[in-house]
């Protein structure tokens, strides 16, 4: 039978995410709105997020942390392009946006000395081939796979070369070790429930230091440009943007931060994570027309929770017959407002993709699961 109790918040998006729960617009009355990105509060505004963030995330004191354009994607293309080149890379590409950066790095950079490491997705390459003398380019967390790296142990922490991680959808909900990373990304649109367009970059020591020292053979849009004159740009990473950042993303992404300090930080913010993972396997566990796409449960995300569709109906259809069944099922969860945006990734394999970051509440997920088991049973029949 239909259920009769729904999610009080019905998104489960990958991104942009669930806002933090209790949200509303008076959390963006005090924006500096009309006002010039330059001007003195609104650049303390900038270089508060900047703070506090690096506070929570507990990033070393040694690193720079700045805001950049385009949310994680340009923030991460800043990265490969201002510091790759220098010598041979290693990329890990296992779902498909670290399939991107490969593509990029192969296609775009056209860099030579490139290997790859590549897994379907539900699954992780060799991590004990990584060359610590090269530099290595991976996603810590698979948006589109639900499969995330199990711990940095893989990563000498005597390498030569630089580690850049793509960390959007693992930062504030996976502990991230800091001294194995070099360049970090990751976006206010994830775990934090923040608006789009903005990206965050940490870099290391030697990050800087392969900045100050390595001039790309390619040319550099301005918004890729990290240095000047053979010298980092101190100013973005103490709220000078290098574009015109929302203040009202701003003011969101302070609000943001708030309620993380408020839930207990780091720890508070990974403990509601993996709450929300530990409730969706407990229904996995009791459900036969479902299963993980990650079926090894040491990489299993706690964030982008990628399920795969096994009853033998399903199984049993071509792939574009799964296609409009899982639309169907997506559909169907929408017009009820059960659940919005739920459906795999359009690369994925057929199936659902839920969210499950600090900002999802687990009863909101425990009132979905009885209609997902609907719509699956409603469809099932009606085909």
């Amino acid at each position: 039978m239909k259920p009769d109790t729904r999610p009080q918040n019905p998104s489960f998006s990958s991104g942009p995410c669930a806002k933090r729960p209790g949200w509303n617009t008076d959390a963006l009355k005090d924006a500096s709105v009309g006002r010039s990105h330059r001007a003195k509060g609104p650049k303390a505004k900038l270089a508060e997020v900047i703070d506090r963030s690096s506070k929570v995330l507990g990033i070393p004191d040694d690193y720079v942390v700045g805001i950049v354009p385009g949310s994680d994607t340009g923030a991460f293309e800043m990265a490969m392009w201002s510091v790759l080149g220098q010598r041979g890379v290693d990329v890990l590409a296992w779902e498909s946006f670290s399939s991107g950066w490969l593509s990029d790095i192969n296609k775009q950079l056209k860099l030579e000395d490139v290997r790859a490491f590549e897994a379907g997705y539900g699954e992780l390459p060799d991590l004990s081939k990584v060359d610590g003398a090269r530099d290595t380019v991976f996603a810590w967390n698979g948006t589109t796979s639900g499969v995330c790296v199990p711990n940095a142990d893989w990563i000498p922490a005597d390498r030569e070369g630089l580690t850049l991680c793509d960390a959007t959808s693992a930062v504030f909900a996976m502990a991230l070790p800091w001294d194995k990373l070099d360049v970090v990304t990751w976006s206010w649109q994830k775990v934090l429930g923040g608006e789009a367009a903005h990206g965050m970059i940490a870099l290391s020591p030697r990050a800087v230091a392969r900045l100050e020292s390595y001039t790309p053979p390619w040319p550099l849009p301005k918004v890729f440009r990290l240095t000047k004159g053979g010298k980092l740009i101190g100013g973005i990473f103490k709220g000078a943007t290098i574009n015109t950042p929302s203040m009202v993303a701003v003011e969101d992404a302070l609000d943001a931060l708030s309620w993380a300090e408020g839930v207990g930080g780091l720890s508070g913010l990974i403990n509601r994570s993996q709450a929300n993972l530990q409730a969706v396997s407990t229904w996995v566990a009791q459900t036969d027309w479902v299963d993980f796409l990650a079926l090894d449960a040491d990489f299993r995300s706690s964030t982008s929770i990628c399920l795969k569709i096994v009853d033998p109906w399903f199984a049993g259809l071509d792939a574009e017959g799964q296609a409009a069944a899982q639309k169907k099922l997506v559909a169907l969860l929408d017009t009820e407002g059960a659940a919005y945006d739920i459906g795999a990734y359009r690369d994925a394999p057929s199936g659902l993709r839920i969210w499950g970051g600090a900002t999802v509440e687990t009863p909101d997920l425990e009132a979905l699961f009885p209609w997902l088991d609907w719509a699956f049973a409603q469809i099932k029949d009606q085909a």
